[in-house]
């Protein structure tokens, strides 16, 4: 069965490219994940608590503000400001509770929940007029220390996690550029190699192929163009040396012609056999010649 330059060569051609670019698509989206998961969970398990560990603190301040500055203006605090901001840090500590993530952070988080417990009850006693007592002023101070300084604990566990794991993305980063470098290199090389051999192949092909027409063309009907394979080029090959051996034939028999013409002085049957013969011949070199030029402006 006839192999075709177009079947073989071709279609080896784009699913070589194809293979490439889908390696490369591939090597891409695999690295581009793994940096986009990391530096999802820097999002997600670190810079979060950090949020938490900043929002709990504005709350802390602001129940804490109103009740120093109602004391030092001799007032009643307001209930409802404390209310408010004592909903908001339990709501934080839960959300921050669900997103432990380093050492420690854990053991904070159940300090600090113990410890709001206690602040809420001191704060209870201290707003209320009837159970309020000095002492619960100093106690709610003590309180705010320990839990200011939790939170804020929390807050520089995460921020070095932050840093660790955003060192870690820029090597990965590094190690995914030089990885993408050595395959891109591989896959230039791969494609560059084949368009070599694929070019030298037909370039090979068609200049003997070339080379033997003009043989053909300028009378030299002895020459065999041989070019293997199992493709048109070779199928060419063949339809040429057939024509080259016609033609030879032929101008041996025009010889013979001539030569008993000159000799014999033959009939006028000859005469009309030689030019029959002549623009058989005619018709042949026009046609190689217009093979000849279509190759030549290919």
């Amino acid at each position: 069965m006839k192999t075709t330059i177009r079947n073989k060569k071709f279609t080896m051609g784009m699913i070589l490219f194809l293979v490439i670019i889908l390696l490369l698509c591939v090597s891409s989206a695999f690295y581009l994940n793994k940096l986009s998961n990391k530096t999802g969970e820097i999002l997600k398990e670190n810079h979060y608590s950090v949020i938490y560990a900043s929002d709990m603190v504005e709350s802390l301040n602001s129940i804490y503000q109103e009740i120093t500055t109602s004391m030092l203006t001799k007032r009643e605090p307001g209930k409802d400001i404390i209310n408010e901001d004592i909903l908001k840090f339990k709501k934080t500590l839960e959300l921050e509770k669900k997103n432990i993530t380093e050492v420690g952070e854990g053991n904070l988080a159940e300090d600090v929940e113990k410890v709001f417990g206690d602040f809420i009850l001191t704060t209870g006693n201290y707003i209320n007029p009837a159970n309020r007592h000095p002492v619960d002023f100093l106690l709610l101070e003590n309180q705010y220390n320990r839990l200011y300084l939790d939170l804020i604990k929390i807050a520089q566990i995460n921020e070095r996690a932050i840093e660790d794991k955003t060192n870690d993305a820029k090597v990965s980063a590094k190690s995914a550029l030089l990885q993408m470098s050595f395959i891109g290199a591989f896959c230039f090389l791969l494609a560059y190699g084949f368009t070599f051999s694929f070019s030298s192949y037909f370039n090979d092909r068609f200049h003997r192929l070339h080379d033997g027409i003009k043989e053909i063309v300028s009378d030299d009907y002895n020459g065999k163009l041989i070019i293997a394979g199992n493709d048109e080029v070779h199928e060419l090959s063949v339809i040429f040396n057939e024509m080259a051996e016609k033609l030879n034939a032929k101008n041996q028999k025009m010889a013979l012609v001539l030569h008993n013409e000159s000799d014999n002085e033959q009939s006028s049957g000859y005469t009309e056999d030689l030019k029959t013969l002549l623009n058989e011949i005619r018709k042949l070199e026009d046609q190689t010649n217009q093979l000849i030029m279509r190759i030549e402006k290919s």
